[in-house]
């Protein structure tokens, strides 16, 4: 019994000197810096989307940094455009790119890139840190090297049939190509089922992950990170994405590529 008790009291001992050691800082949430981007008075119309798409952790995945010059490719609506209008600072860039093609079937999308970069211009309407870009999907006309580009829900526009042979190829080697040594790409794409390839892209508007990790490994990227930020493990893959049934509630992957040094 008093080996017992012997044991007992050392180790209550022990523990006490344990804790007597600084409690370590809790580790701060990276996504609250980008908070003054998310909040900012040019995004209120975008809040509403916010819930599912989760910028201020977008903005953090990605690593924007004050100053940084960065490219949104496919730019849509402007919701990421305007996230990193804010994120880059007074000193960054932000090259917003819609591609002719999406302006040719749906001609609105040049008056939505129009209006996104209004808020950005001086008096004279020149743009003023968020410049507009139009050409071809395969060719943005990146004016210089990028520090990082991001593209949500549209690498698997570039494998429909619509697109001339060999787009994919061409506009991810564009990518690649466009950025500075060290550069990332940050891919968020719709998942649709393993072996789905480029039907998947055309019906259902989803990207087969194992097609696309191998056309951009193949242009020289190396996965840095994977993340599980928009991951809906309900998602059967099998729906097209504007279906009412899940619209809004799509399992998506997100990578951050990294261009090598």
């Amino acid at each position: 019994m008093r080996k017992l008790m012997f044991a007992a009291l050392a180790a209550t001992a022990l523990a006490s000197c344990g804790s007597e050691e600084p409690t370590p800082e809790p580790t701060q949430d990276p996504a609250r810096q980008y908070m003054q981007a998310v909040t900012d008075i040019s995004r209120s119309d975008d809040q509403q989307y916010d819930a599912k798409r989760k910028p201020a952790e977008l903005l953090a995945f990605a690593q924007i940094g004050k100053g940084e010059v960065v490219g949104d490719y496919i730019m849509g609506g402007g919701y990421v455009t305007r996230l990193l209008s804010t994120a880059v600072g007074a000193d960054g860039k932000v090259y917003a790119f819609q591609p002719a093609e999406f302006i040719e079937f749906r001609p609105e999308y040049a008056e939505e890139q129009d209006a996104a970069i209004a808020p950005y211009t001086n008096d004279q309407g020149e743009p003023v840190r968020v410049f507009p870009l139009r050409g071809p999907i395969a060719e943005p006309g990146w004016p210089e090297p990028l520090d990082t580009i991001i593209t949500v829900m549209n690498l698997h526009d570039l494998f429909i049939p619509e697109m001339p042979d060999g787009t994919a190829q061409k506009a991810i080697a564009n990518l690649y190509d466009s950025l500075k040594p060290g550069g990332t790409l940050v891919v968020v794409d719709h998942v649709a089922k393993d072996g789905g390839g480029t039907d998947a892209a055309e019906n259902l508007h989803r990207m087969d992950p194992e097609l696309a990790l191998k056309a951009l490994t193949d242009a020289g990227f190396v996965l840095e990170e994977e993340s599980d930020l928009y991951a809906q493990p309900g998602d059967p893959h099998e729906a097209n994405v504007f279906d009412d049934a899940i619209r809004g509630n799509t399992d998506q992957f997100a990578w951050r590529m990294r261009k090598p040094e």
